[in-house]
């Protein structure tokens, strides 16, 4: 058990060589643990609710999203902020919560999400990492993933960073060409909300999780799905894929 956070934990993964975990929380923080002990060894204040967290292949930042809006890069060496972007929504006045925030494989793209499905791209390497603190930050795309009313839930780059895909209320996955960022594939099984999404080591495959109580595994070739989990007795959050070799 690791204790530390004191509200709902809402993201998580590990660090690629599972050395150590990184989790992000509603009462705003993101920590790193240390799987070897029952506590956190570093945290960071994101000065918001936290939805969604993702660590930059370099290993040297972790990246938060959060419901004010705000998209923090933290330097792992100092534990500061080094960059921070609010993501200009065209559908509101208002700044809109950050569901989802992913960096490329190749450390090419950031992508961050809103819950309007409002989906921007940037470029991590250029537009944000070499920028001044404080400068404006100009995505190298924005688009609206899924229809107007729709929340969107979740969005990830696919491992040949190749795609993103998004789901949401709309009961849909979508996947985007992250060259053109055109709509490329809709998956369209669930009958309820999807609520998360992964891609197989490959990118040929895409495991749904939906509140309809399955998961689908999706043969993205097809576009087909090849196999449904449908066991669950309520509804299924969350979705992990282990296919990756060891060699």
């Amino acid at each position: 058990c690791l204790e530390g956070h004191t509200s709902n934990v809402t993201s998580l993964g590990f660090q690629r060589n599972g050395r150590y975990l990184y989790s992000g929380s509603e009462d705003g923080s993101v920590k790193i643990w240390d799987l070897r002990s029952p506590t956190f060894t570093r945290s960071f204040d994101a000065k918001g609710p936290v939805n969604s967290v993702a660590l930059h292949p370099n290993q040297a930042q972790i990246i938060s999203g959060d419901q004010s809006g705000s998209v923090k890069i933290f330097d792992l060496g100092s534990s500061k902020v080094i960059s921070e972007i609010v993501p200009e929504s065209y559908s509101s006045t208002q700044a809109v919560s950050i569901q989802a925030v992913d960096v490329s494989d190749d450390s090419r793209l950031l992508v961050a999400a809103n819950n309007h499905a409002e989906v921007f791209a940037y470029n991590m390497n250029e537009t944000i990492m070499k920028a001044p603190k404080g400068q404006q930050h100009y995505p190298l795309a924005s688009f609206r993933a899924h229809p107007l009313g729709a929340y969107l839930l979740h969005a990830k780059i696919s491992p040949d960073c190749r795609s993103l895909v998004s789901v949401s209320s709309d009961k849909t996955a979508r996947l985007f060409d992250t060259t053109t960022w055109q709509l490329t594939q809709t998956l369209s099984q669930h009958k309820k909300w999807v609520k998360q999404s992964v891609f197989s080591a490959d990118s040929s495959y895409l495991v749904t999780a939906s509140s309809d109580r399955s998961a689908l595994l999706w043969n993205l070739r097809t576009g087909s799905p090849v196999r449904q989990y449908s066991d669950h007795e309520a509804s299924v959050t969350c979705v992990a894929l282990n296919d990756r070799s060891e060699s």
